[in-house]
């Protein structure tokens, strides 16, 4: 059995960043439906929100 993997993405200021980044985590090919995504934002003043969330 396969464990749940948590990948967790700490973020500041990272508006031109996120989006690669995001795209890249979720090309990975490990089990699909084991792994989970936390990004934790530190007060962003850019768009980094925005964009992490679409």
């Amino acid at each position: 059995m396969n464990p749940l993997v948590s990948i967790v993405i700490t973020t500041k200021n990272e508006e031109r960043n996120i989006a690669n980044c995001l795209e890249s985590v979720l090309r990975q090919t490990y089990f699909c439906g084991k792994i989970e995504i936390i990004v934790v934002d530190n007060n962003s003043t850019d768009k980094t929100k925005t964009l992490k969330s679409a």
